[in-house]
């Protein structure tokens, strides 16, 4: 009989709900706006993680660079990979290809130089690439407005889009380009315009003019065997440190001098930025259920105060303090429950919505740059399975947490005090 009148009791507690309506939906909405708030705060920090890291290692970096271990951080001219003797590198790509967690390398070479169109003349970071390597390893490229990628051996070059609006020229116009041979001499050509890319960097598209890597090393005397640099894109950008260590041990054996850095120390301020995501997402929730739990309380406590008789009598006529206090959490997890469901009715839609079209948000603010990584004007929402779970969990020990104070003041309360009074 006990079991049978204590299950009884949590069956009151539960349809009690329906005593105030109006009462139990602005908790319940009230949760579930909380529920949203952390799970929407959360997927759009993830979303920016993941672009921070997608560009970072493939816009125009790599998830990982191989270099002469002196050349960073200064980019010597002359500390190219093998030194001064230069190194067999088709034998450099294959071993880096060969690696099961890389994708593909791309090797490349950097020069500084002026590049001058009729009576205007800009400093450039001149690049060459192997394009059919390169449009594998980064997305720069794909960032062409207009024209096309330059051809091998037809003196050809892009330039960013700010760059050919300083110099004032157009697609199919020749410019000059001066830069310093590796021999010491003065090293210039004629070239031809053929493509404009815009990658939303500033420093890149108003400072970098891409060709052929044969051709910027026939134009710089670089003999073929010297590069400065290979980019590589790996399976799994939070795999690239131990990919860093394998591929720095397989090419050490026939390379000296040689450094293979990981993405996390080519860009250590995204890295930081990671972490503090990860770190916000915890104090969001925390924040979040901690004023939730003020809410439910007050909802709870109010409750209890006006069924203070009903309480009494249930005690009379047999019920335990424990049934009664049973009644109180099973109310208030039930509008935790009921919060949860309108919450995710409500959140998840959005979420897939905005992770397959993430909206514009040009109209709040345009691209923006963390530490030389492009951060587009769009709502970008990833998916942080782990954070919804997690919100789940914490919103329903928010709601069994405010009533326990509840609880025990009913299960507390005397009958005879209780119903002898007015």
């Amino acid at each position: 009989m006990p079991k049978v009148v204590e299950l009884s009791w949590t069956k009151v507690g539960w349809r009690n709900l329906r005593r105030n309506p109006k009462r139990t939906l602005i908790t319940a909405g009230g949760l579930a706006a909380g529920y949203f708030a952390v799970v929407f705060m959360g997927g759009w920090t993830g979303g920016i993680k993941e672009e921070l890291i997608e560009n970072a290692t493939s816009l125009v970096g790599g998830q990982l660079e191989v270099h002469h271990s002196n050349y960073l951080p200064d980019k010597n001219f002359y500390d190219t990979i093998g030194g001064r003797g230069g190194v067999d590198v088709l034998e450099i790509l294959e071993t880096v290809d060969a690696d099961p967690a890389v994708l593909m390398s791309a090797p490349r070479v950097y020069a500084g130089g002026l590049i001058s169109s009729g009576e205007s003349t800009s400093a450039a970071m001149l690049v060459g690439i192997d394009i059919q390597r390169e449009i594998r390893v980064s997305r720069f490229l794909d960032q062409l407005i207009l024209g096309r990628v330059a051809d091998t051996g037809s003196a050809e070059l892009m330039l960013g889009a700010e760059a050919a609006r300083q110099l004032e020229v157009e697609v199919g116009e020749e410019v000059v380009l001066v830069a310093q041979g590796a021999d010491g001499s003065l090293a210039s050509g004629l070239l031809t315009l053929v493509g404009v890319f815009d990658t939303g960097l500033p420093e890149l598209d108003s400072g970098m003019a891409v060709m052929p890597i044969s051709d910027l090393q026939d134009l710089i005397v670089l003999p073929k065997s010297r590069i400065h640099e290979i980019a590589v894109a790996a399976q799994n950008p939070a795999d690239a440190d131990a990919t860093a260590r394998r591929l720095e041990a397989a090419l050490a054996g026939f390379v000296g001098d040689i450094s293979v850095s990981p993405w996390t120390e080519l860009h250590p301020v995204v890295v930081d930025y990671v972490a503090l995501s990860d770190s916000m997402n915890w104090i969001i929730v925390a924040i979040v259920f901690t004023v939730a739990v003020f809410g439910v309380a007050n909802t709870m406590v109010l409750a209890t105060v006006e069924r203070r008789r009903e309480f009494a009598v249930m005690l009379a006529i047999g019920a335990t303090p424990r049934s009664v206090a049973g009644a109180v959490v099973a109310e208030s997890l039930t509008i935790g429950l009921a919060s949860l469901v309108i919450g995710s009715l409500v959140t998840f839609p959005l979420m897939i919505w905005w992770h397959a079209a993430p909206p514009s948000l040009d109209w709040l603010y345009g691209n923006t740059t963390m530490a030389g990584v492009l951060i587009s004007p769009k709502l970008r929402i990833a998916f942080e399975v782990p954070l919804w779970i997690l919100s789940a969990v914490v919103l329903l020990l928010t709601t069994i947490v405010a009533a326990a104070y509840p609880a025990i003041s009913a299960a507390r309360i005397s009958p005879a005090d209780t119903l002898s009074g007015p």
